[in-house]
C-alpha cells in the first residue's frame, strides 16, 4: 500500500471537501451514504487520517463522482487511477461499440446520436444523416459554424448558421436548452465542460423566452421548418448504468421521437 505524504494528503483533503460541498452533502450525509462514521470523514478532510484506496473509492461512489474525477481523487491520495479511458475502436470496447451500433439501428426510422461529455457526435444513424441533409450540405454547415472538427451537436443547435435557423420555436426553447447544458456541466464538476458550455451560452444571451400561454407539455419539442416538411421532435437521453471505463461513463445516447403523426409519417416514408 502506498502511504501518502503530507503534500499528497493536502491534495486529497481539498478534493474530498470540494466534491462533498459540490454535491451539497454534510459530513454526516456523506458518512451515512458511505457507511462510515462522521468522525472518520472529518479526520479524512483534516488530514488526521490517511485514506486507503478502497476508502477513496467508497467515498467517491457515495458522492457519485464521475470516473474521470475518481482517478484524479485517487491520484490526489497517492494512488494510481484504476479507470481506463479507451477509444471506441479499441478491441476491448467492441461490446460497447456493438451495443451502440444496435441501439442506433434499432431506433430507425427516427434520428439518434451518440455524444461525448462535450456533446461531440461520435456516432449517428441514417435518420440523423437525413435530418442534417434536409438543412443543407452538412460539410458547409459545419464549416460555417466554425466547428473544430469534432462536430459538436450543442454548437450546431445554437449557432445562428447551424440548425438554429431551421428551429421555428428556438426562442422558446433556447433558455431551457442552455440551462440543461449548464446543469449537466455543473453536475459533472468538470471545469473543461463548464467552460465549454458557458461559451455556448453567449449565443443565446440576448434571447428572451416567449411566455407560455398554454399549459406546459410534459416534454419540450424541437420544431423544424425545413422549407417543406415541418417536423416536431423531442429527445430522450440514455446512459450506461454501470460503466467501468471513462469513455463509456461519459457517453450519451440522444434518441429523437416524433410528437405528431406528420413527423412520424415523414421518417417512416
Amino acid at each position: 500500500m502506498i502511504v501518502p505524504d503530507q503534500a499528497v494528503t493536502s491534495d486529497f483533503t481539498h478534493a474530498l471537501r470540494h466534491w462533498r460541498k459540490h454535491r451539497k452533502m454534510s459530513q454526516l450525509d456523506l458518512a451515512l451514504a458511505a457507511d462510515v462514521s462522521q468522525r472518520h470523514v472529518s479526520w479524512l478532510e483534516t488530514g488526521r487520517s490517511q485514506p486507503s484506496r478502497d476508502m477513496v473509492l467508497k467515498l467517491s461512489e457515495a458522492m457519485e463522482v464521475p470516473l474521470r474525477d475518481r482517478n484524479r481523487i485517487l491520484n490526489a491520495a497517492g494512488y494510481t487511477g484504476i479507470y481506463p479511458e479507451k477509444k471506441l475502436d479499441e478491441p476491448e470496447m467492441s461490446p460497447v461499440l456493438n451495443v451502440l451500433t444496435e441501439m442506433l439501428k434499432f431506433h430507425e426510422p427516427y434520428p439518434a446520436m451518440v455524444v461525448d461529455r462535450f456533446w461531440n457526435i461520435k456516432m449517428k444513424n441514417q435518420a440523423a444523416d437525413i435530418l442534417f441533409e434536409l438543412s443543407g450540405d452538412p460539410d458547409e454547415i459545419w464549416e460555417a459554424i466554425g466547428d473544430d472538427g469534432n462536430k459538436n451537436l450543442a454548437l450546431l443547435s445554437v449557432h445562428p448558421k447551424g440548425l438554429r435557423q431551421f428551429i421555428s420555436n428556438f426562442d422558446s426553447i433556447a433558455g431551457s436548452f442552455i440551462r440543461r447544458l449548464q446543469r449537466e456541466a455543473m453536475e459533472s464538476g468538470d471545469p473543461e465542460v463548464i467552460a465549454r458550455f458557458s461559451e455556448l451560452g453567449e449565443f443565446v444571451k440576448d434571447i428572451k423566452e416567449e411566455p407560455m400561454s398554454a399549459p406546459l407539455l410534459p416534454i419540450l419539442p424541437l420544431e423544424f421548418d425545413l422549407g417543406g416538411p415541418k417536423l416536431s421532435l423531442f429527445s430522450v437521453i440514455s446512459t450506461f448504468g454501470t460503466p467501468q471505463d471513462i469513455t463509456t461513463d461519459e457517453l450519451r445516447i440522444e434518441a429523437f421521437y416524433p410528437t405528431d403523426e406528420q413527423t412520424a409519417r415523414f421518417f417512416k416514408e
